[in-house]
């Protein structure tokens, strides 16, 4: 008998159980291990059918804006990239390929970037796609009375508040050639365009900055509603100029609490569930129609440790922090092991990572660092972070850590947008002490994976530097490793700029976890990238 998917899930009560250690793998009474094949469970039902052609995709986070040229998350950049693409693009083995543009070319000097398009593709109002389209994108997003976040890719604030534009000029010779010309080197470049969305020119006549409530791309489906907090669904593009999807929709359901994900996978009310949480892959071990994947990630978790507040100002006490936590049992608690012990500001996987010596877990360290900077009987903080059940069990697990070394944290969970909004305000306004949070670098470049979070002129408002780390050194190998294509040359300037990091200690460096998600059997063509993007652009339902 078939059955539609049901438009609410049940809610599920769950107990969050804490420890200050957690059992491994093998202790811990769940029978998943690697299949053989890649995946932790295979389903044993292969044959399984879905009642519907609808993919529901059920995450933990938030989406938080549908406009590609303002946002920050990766969920949010996930979604989008249903409706939008980009000239190039990143394929599931993380190698670039062509997507708007057919074809490229750079210069010898490494300033000039030629595109040649794609022809005959249309915005799904009917608008032609051409080199007009991208033109009108980027004079968007470089206009800073739009006040777009990516806007910082393409405009350079220096430190005296004066701007470099890296683009020098942007010719269009025909109706399907572009031509970025830069004013200097930059490594990235390529890679950011990556993430450069192209959205129909006519609905940014129409619609201005409001396009995040009117979101119009080439993508293989059409937006249909985006309701902040539960849902937002597209529908196939029925004229789509690529291979057409598989599916008649896509909802993806915000589902903060992982136990309320998994019972909407074992009941169908889900296809796609993303994270599957470690603590929950018990609960489906004997499913027969359901299959756990893995991934490796570029996804960090540290909390950022505010240097304004007078406690935290003195190095001796982030260090001290440090040594107070115990990351192995950080990664057994939070991840049941699937996930790596941070060993640098940035995750392994990015290219010129460096692993640093130190922070092992050492409690008489920490004290006696603590009792050098005069804090020997400690003192009060606040945490701040996501309500999720994750996200609060993290928080959790820092505040007894920290506990031991005389420091009372107060764990503060807060829904995204309200945390959000205490965040990103001015330096004087600002209250956070530490921050629980993760950072991807969408585009796989050492540069994203630090200049955001750690750069001088990143601080709040501007973007995501809670931690107010400025150390001019830092910043001067972050802007040469920009401007030089040599790679050797760029290996020695990031590896220089994290050690700078890891010694001055803005963060508490805890993990670097794997991606695990989970599907129905019947489902195909989804996965999850390495900065926990979720793709569904192939996804197809079994019938």
């Amino acid at each position: 008998m078939k059955f539609k998917k049901k438009l609410v899930f049940v809610l599920l009560a769950s107990l969050l159980v804490l420890g200050l250690t957690a059992c491994g793998n093998k202790d811990n009474g769940k029978k998943t291990t690697d299949s053989g094949d890649g995946n932790l469970k295979t389903a044993s039902n292969s044959d399984a059918k879905s009642p519907d052609n609808d993919l529901v995709i059920a995450i933990e986070g938030s989406i938080n804006s549908m406009d590609p040229a303002n946002i920050g998350d990766t969920n949010s950049i996930a979604t989008t990239r249903g409706i939008f693409e980009n000239l190039v693009k990143f394929d599931e083995n993380q190698k670039m390929v062509s997507q708007l543009a057919k074809s490229w070319e750079i210069s010898e000097d490494s300033l000039t970037y030629t595109f040649k398009l794609n022809e005959g593709i249309k915005f799904h109002d009917g608008t032609d796609f051409n080199a007009e389209a991208v033109k009108a994108n980027y004079e968007r997003v470089i206009n800073k009375d739009n006040e777009l976040r990516q806007r910082r890719t393409f405009v350079e604030t220096k430190d005296d508040g004066t701007e470099n534009f890296r683009v020098e000029s942007l010719e269009t010779p025909d109706d399907y050639t572009i031509v970025f010309k830069l004013t200097e080197p930059w490594s990235p470049f390529l890679n950011r365009l990556s993430q450069f969305c192209i959205v129909s020119p006519k609905a940014i006549e129409e619609f201005g900055n409001d396009i995040m409530n009117n979101p119009v791309g080439t993508g293989p489906f059409k937006f249909v509603e985006w309701e902040q907090g539960s849902h937002t669904k597209m529908v196939k593009n029925e004229d789509y100029w690529g291979e057409k999807p598989g599916v008649d929709s896509v909802t993806v359901k915000e589902v903060g609490e992982a136990g309320s994900r998994t019972a909407m996978l074992q009941t169908g009310e889900a296809d796609f569930v993303y994270p599957m949480t470690s603590d929950q892959l018990a609960a489906v071990e004997d499913s027969e129609d359901i299959n756990i994947l893995k991934n490796d990630s570029n996804i960090m978790r540290f909390v950022a440790l505010n240097k304004l507040i007078p406690e935290l100002s003195d190095v001796r006490v982030r260090q001290a922090m440090n040594y107070a936590i115990d990351k192995e049992a950080f990664v057994q608690l939070m991840y049941s092991g699937y996930a790596k012990p941070a060993t640098s500001a940035v995750p392994s996987i990015i290219e010129g990572y460096v692993e640093q010596d130190g922070y092992e877990y050492n409690l008489e360290k920490a004290k006696e660092l603590m009792k050098e900077a005069g804090y020997e009987d400690g003192f009060k903080l606040t945490i701040w972070g996501d309500n999720t059940t994750q996200e609060i069990k993290g928080m959790t697990f820092v505040k007894q850590q920290l506990e031991q070394i005389g420091i009372e944290v107060e764990v503060l969970p807060m829904e995204e947008a309200t945390r959000n909004d205490k965040i990103y305000v001015e330096k004087e306004e600002a209250e956070v002490n530490m921050w629980y949070v993760n950072w991807s670098a969408s585009d796989f470049t050492m540069d994203s994976s630090m200049r955001a979070l750690l750069y001088s002129t990143m601080i709040p408002p501007t973007n995501a530097n809670s931690a107010y780390f400025q150390n001019e050194e830092f910043d001067k190998l972050l802007d040469e490793g920009l401007k030089t294509a040599d790679t050797e040359k760029q290996s020695e300037l990031y590896a220089k700029a994290q050690k700078i990091v890891w010694d001055e200690a803005p963060w508490l460096f805890l993990g670097n976890d794997q991606i695990i998600y989970a599907t129905k059997s019947y489902l195909s063509g989804v996965y999850v990238a390495p900065d926990g993007a979720f793709n569904f652009a192939n996804a197809e339902l079994a019938q």
